[in-house]
């Protein structure tokens, strides 16, 4: 690479971080952001997406196509950091999770969210057969409809995922489903608050809340983004490593990127020697399972005390920010806009679907705190594990119930099996037809429905009760 080609990328970080900026000012100002909890990604993205030239053409801010098109790419490339951040720091046969969170609420959290992810993937696959009979025209690709589960369950990260095993695929319309998983995340986590904030608001006034007694009563801070009282402020994360040898961030990014490069030495090496079956997997696939075997090792040597997950989980946060800014503010509106009527049928059948089975699945198989649960779980199918958070932290300021221990564990769960099922499911639906994956789909549902039946009728440990709820 070029001295031109690197200042050029220099130049596109720089353009997303002031859109990052922006967004952050904008979250902070404006009321209806503030509502709406909308990521600074997110606000910033559109703020580059409506202004520049990918609307607008030669009126809008003339942002050089290089500059698109190296935002097109980013999100394939740095998801592959976030999704390898994932193992590191696991601890094996340890006691870290202790015997009042392994509990069969956590089977059925994580019942629920694959119930409610697989019931969206339903929900694409219908409307895309359905949109084939009637609007044969539109011709619409073969894997469409399954940018509803990602976009939604996944959230704006996922349309990375997408974009970037698409392309490794060599499929043509990599960019284009990239931003159709764009598009449904971003109602999806707009919707979902919008929805969820009103549940919140009906359930308190109703009496249906364990805790929240003040419908609306939300704290400013939260919804601005950013904290004023210096004695609330919270810490990035310990310091593992004395400055005058290595940051501690620069020690976990190095650990971070030298597991993705082994990932893509194995990747390369499999496409070069044309290893069958291997060839095919995505390189963020590849960098998860090295680093579950870097982190083994670290672990095995006794330093695991070295990694830190709250420095862990900045540098993945750091990652996903700037992809999803990259990723709207690149969005093939134009070409994506021929797909608005499948893609607004899905978002509002999924918008149904998602609260109904949610809310349903939760006051059918909880004892305790159903709401909240199922607030968390709301916010999370139709956003990212943040928005659940949001949602939960609403009805639960505090975090006095004994649901947010459920529902990380649970969540975690569910976002390893969602990245293995991926490529088996992108490949059903590129080589066999609807009925199979109509099956396969129906499959998976009615198995996370039976273990949700399962850890209720018959798996039941004892509860344990914590100061802030009573079973009701």
């Amino acid at each position: 690479m070029s001295s031109s080609s690197l200042t050029q990328l220099m130049y596109c970080f720089c353009v997303l971080s002031v859109l990052l900026l922006m967004g952050t000012y904008l979250r902070g100002a404006v009321p209806f952001f503030r509502k709406l909890f909308l990521p600074a990604s997110v606000i910033g993205g559109f703020i580059g997406l409506l202004a520049g030239p990918v609307i607008w053409g030669d009126w809008g801010i003339p942002f050089p196509k290089e500059w698109i098109s190296t935002w097109s790419s980013l999100p394939g490339i740095l998801i592959v950091p976030v999704v390898a951040s994932v193992p590191l720091g696991m601890k094996f046969g340890g006691s870290q999770v202790s015997a009042g969170r392994t509990s069969a609420n956590i089977v059925k959290m994580f019942g629920v969210l694959m119930a409610v992810c697989t019931a969206q993937m339903l929900i694409g696959l219908c409307v895309r057969e359905l949109f084939t009979i009637i609007k044969p025209e539109l011709g619409l690709y073969a894997p469409f409809g399954f940018e509803l589960s990602q976009g939604f369950s996944g959230g704006h990260g996922t349309a990375g995922v997408i974009g970037s095993f698409y392309k490794g695929l060599d499929l043509p319309y990599w960019e284009i489903a990239q931003g159709v998983t764009t598009t449904t995340a971003t109602f999806g986590i707009i919707g979902g608050m919008v929805i969820g904030i009103i549940a919140i608001n009906i359930a308190a006034r109703k009496g249906k809340t364990e805790i929240l007694k003040k419908p609306g009563d939300i704290p400013l801070d939260m919804g601005k983004g950013f904290q004023t009282d210096a004695g609330k402020q919270k810490s990035l994360g310990q310091e593992t490593t004395y400055n005058s040898s290595i940051e501690s961030i620069s020690f976990h990014m190095s650990i971070i990127l030298a597991g993705c490069g082994i990932a893509y030495i194995i990747m390369n090496a499999a496409k070069f020697h044309k290893i069958p079956g291997l060839m095919q997997i995505p390189i963020w696939a590849y960098s998860i399972l090295v680093m579950f075997g870097v982190n083994f090792v670290i672990q095995k040597m006794g330093i695991g005390i070295l990694i830190d997950n709250k420095t862990k989980s900045r540098i993945s946060g750091v990652c996903s920010d700037y992809a999803i800014t990259a990723a709207i503010a690149s969005m093939p509106v134009h070409a994506i806009m021929q797909y608005i009527s499948p893609i607004l049928a899905m978002v509002i059948a999924g918008y149904v679907v998602t609260y109904s089975l949610t809310m349903f699945l939760c006051r059918k198989f909880f004892s305790n705190c159903r709401f909240e649960r199922g607030m968390a779980i709301l916010g999370s199918s139709t956003g990212v594990f943040l928005t659940g958070l949001m949602l939960l932290k609403i009805c639960d300021p505090d975090y006095e119930l004994p649901v947010l221990n459920d529902y990380s564990v649970g969540f975690s769960f569910t976002s390893v099996l969602n990245f293995v099922l991926l490529p088996i499911t992108v490949n059903l639906l590129l080589h066999y037809g609807f009925m199979t994956n109509l099956a396969y789909q129906f499959g998976i549902f009615s198995a996370a429905c039976a273990l949700i039946a399962f850890a209720h009728y018959i798996v039941k440990p004892g509860e344990i009760k914590e100061p802030g709820w009573q079973q009701k």
